[in-house]
């Protein structure tokens, strides 16, 4: 029997700004700290950047009409904030608000609900030039943009998402450096992680001051953790440590108002959390219309082997891997938990050499829904392979990704058993609409239902994004064939 999903189901597609956009120094808008960190030589794979991108600041309307072939309810985007307001904190840039107001008039106009994300790791420069995410103030301009958005846009938006996977910004950004803004500096992070919990709940206050009645959500890249023996006290203790650092250390304030006692305690040789003052939490937990949970892969880790350690702080010396669609770190990304050891993926691995394994998506969104009862929405799900690109009778590209399909396959399918098993699930997004700049994998990694030739900016439909169509204009899972 085919499985089906109900017609009120979600079916859309997502894309990041820095990702696609391109146009990096025009109508007015400003350096991110991505910007800066990908002309850093070195920082991203073959020295690309996202100056140009999949152009779709100028292809835009070319990108809709995918959208609208593909039949999905919703399109989830983000916004430029360097591109809105150049300096961060100043006035709005006309150029740059003219330009969104255009693709979501179209979006609304062709059917599909605008999702938009309000930050996607590119923060402008002048803001970190001030200290970025580990200080207050950087919060504060988050919440300024936040409410200006709301004024300017709120009339096309369905949902406002606040951030995308706060742990990337955070510990990739602050601590392994391997994201802009390229620091080593594991107090930064863990003051980054509050400040980012606390943007999230500034920014939802100031778009309901604008929208009483807007829907605010956050995605978080959430871990699937096992421990490597389940009978060994020290590995279970690892997938704890791992579990506060990078799970809870988020959950926990936003939909229950306190920081974890052990992920204090973890993390007390870094910092003694000075930086939550009072009424902080109170802050952080603004109701949520839904989670937004991102999900690629699972990861296995263990205590360390006997006699070994893990080094001071500043280097605590566990591999980063990243359960988001982004490039490995050589450094720790996991501040405060340095007894921990990750093993290497087994099993069927993606072109990111990330497991594949879809019954982790089942195990990720029964256990938020048994243990938080919050409204869920996978928000990012997909993977990068190798395309096969063949020329057919007419001379015309054909892509063909039959991984990838299965890919999709097996994690619709996971999610559909997540709510027989009760789980409040409403809606699923690809990532990603478009093949794109994959951060520091540059353009190397390919995520896209849709190809993009980088030579000519031409979009090529994958056998993925036909697949795609079937199961958004159904709501049933279409066979593998």
């Amino acid at each position: 029997m085919s499985r089906t999903f109900p017609d009120d189901f979600v079916w859309g597609t997502a894309t990041a700004a820095y990702q696609i956009e391109g146009a990096a120094a025009e109508d007015g808008r400003t350096p991110s700290i991505w910007d800066t960190y990908a002309h850093h030589s070195g920082r991203v794979e073959n020295g690309d950047s996202g100056d140009v991108a999949d152009d779709h600041y100028h292809r835009w309307d070319e990108d809709v009409e995918h959208l609208v072939r593909l039949g999905v309810r919703a399109y989830r985007l983000s916004i430029s904030w360097s591109r809105v307001i150049p300096t961060g904190t100043g006035p709005l840039n006309p150029d740059g608000v003219a330009f969104y107001r255009r693709l979501l008039t179209a979006l609304r106009e062709r059917g599909i609900a605008p999702w938009v994300t309000l930050y996607h790791w590119d923060l402008p420069q002048e803001l970190e030039d001030q200290g970025g995410w580990p200080v207050r103030s950087t919060a504060e301009a988050f919440a300024h943009y936040a409410r200006a958005m709301a004024a300017e846009l709120g009339d096309l938006v369905e949902v406002w998402t606040t951030l995308n996977e706060p742990w990337c910004s955070a510990y990739l950004g602050y601590a392994s450096g391997v994201h802009a803004p390229g620091r080593h500096e594991p107090a930064a992070a863990l003051a980054a992680v509050h400040h980012l919990n606390l943007a999230h709940g500034l920014a939802a206050a100031a778009i309901r001051e604008v929208l009483p009645g807007a829907q605010v959500s956050i995605t978080l890249n959430l871990h699937v953790l096992r421990a490597a023996d389940p009978t060994s006290p020290g590995d279970r203790d690892a997938v704890r440590r791992i579990d506060a650092v990078g799970n809870r250390a988020f959950l926990e304030p936003l939909l229950r108002g306190v920081y974890p006692a052990d992920l204090l305690a973890d993390t007390a040789s870094v910092t003694d959390w000075s930086f939550v003052r009072d009424g902080d939490l109170e802050v952080i937990a603004a109701p949520l219309a839904a989670l937004g949970v991102n999900y690629y892969s699972t990861t296995t880790v263990r205590a360390p082997a006997e006699g070994g350690g893990a080094g001071s702080p500043a280097d605590l010396g566990v591999e980063s891997t990243a359960a988001d669609g982004h490039r490995p770190s050589e450094h720790s990304a996991w501040v405060g938990s340095e007894s921990v050891r990750f093993e290497p993926p087994s099993g069927p691995l993606t072109a990111m050499g990330w497991n594949v394994e879809p019954a982790g998506l089942t195990e990720l969104l029964v256990s938020l829904h048994e243990e938080y009862g919050v409204p869920l929405y996978v928000t990012e799900n997909g993977a990068a392979f190798d395309d096969d690109v063949t020329l057919d009778a007419d001379g015309r590209a054909r892509v063909h990704d039959p991984r990838r399909v299965a890919y999709l396959h097996d994690h619709v399918d996971a999610l559909g058993a997540a709510r027989d098993a009760g789980a409040d699930v409403r809606g699923y997004f690809a990532w990603s609409l478009l093949d794109n700049f994959e951060w520091g994998w540059g353009y190397s990694k390919r995520f896209g239902i849709i190809r993009v030739d980088y030579d000519t900016l031409e979009r090529i439909w994958k056998d993925s994004a036909h697949w795609y169509r079937r199961l958004a204009t159904t709501n049933t899972l279409p066979p593998l064939e």
